[in-house]
């Protein structure tokens, strides 16, 4: 039987998180729903390959995907897409930046039938850690000029915890393979007509020591994105 959900993680050197990302899933899934784990190593250069060997091997419901060299989140994304065989996508970031004890959230207004996108919004929870002033600012910016372009109300729409109907998600045509994915997706989707959610979620940010990976040149690409899609190929 398919799935309900397909949790789509790309991961790129996240020897030491990646496990507990994925026992944190069994224990918030387990038993209520029916779903997949969709790991997508992106060429780490680390001990992914290996600790994702070893997690398949006691965990059914996981199956995994690997890129011969680092090609970016958008593309893991996208293979973790066409990979997937759900009813619902869910995007999990493999270093503990996002809770899964948030998942619920984010599904129920799709299962209810009120949504087709549920994003989890970092700004929206009464409870958050302190993030970094520029990120923060780079962020509302991006989301307000998501905002204008497409008579929207986000109030953060550069979250990587979307949960999208993979009925919805599937005809589009997904070219990104940076963390441009993000406009991508929201620019395609609202143009094809989806209807959207916001939940309040929480949000833990990594320091750089820690292993973020974003960086100034990723907001000025996301501006280009929103842009771009506003007019690219949906479908």
């Amino acid at each position: 039987m398919e799935p309900t959900l397909s949790i789509v993680i790309p991961a790129l050197d996240e020897e030491r998180t990646l496990p507990i990302v994925v026992e944190e899933l069994l224990v918030q899934l387990r038993p209520e729903l029916s779903f997949e784990i969709v790991v997508v190593d992106d060429g780490s250069s680390d001990r992914t390959p290996a600790v994702l060997e070893e997690l398949r091997l006691r965990v059914p419901e996981l199956r995994c995907f690997r890129h011969p060299q680092p090609r970016g989140k958008g593309a893991a994304v996208r293979t973790g897409f066409s990979e997937a065989r759900g009813q619902i996508l869910l995007i999990q970031d493999a270093d503990l930046e996002y809770q899964p004890r948030d998942i619920p959230a984010l599904l129920r207004p799709i299962l209810d039938g009120h949504a087709d996108a549920v994003y989890g919004s970092r700004f929206a929870s009464p409870e958050r850690a302190i993030n970094f002033f520029w990120h923060t600012k780079a962020n509302a910016l991006i989301t307000g000029f998501t905002n204008l372009l497409f008579n929207t109300n986000f109030t953060d729409v550069y979250t990587g915890y979307k949960a999208l109907r993979a009925a919805q998600v599937r005809p589009l045509r997904l070219v990104e393979s940076s963390f441009a994915i993000e406009a991508e997706l929201t620019a395609k989707l609202r143009r094809s007509g989806a209807r959207f959610y916001e939940v309040p979620i929480r949000y833990r940010a990594r320091s750089y020591a820690e292993g973020k990976k974003i960086r100034l040149h990723h907001a000025v690409a996301a501006f280009t994105a929103v842009l771009r899609h506003r007019f690219s190929r949906c479908h």
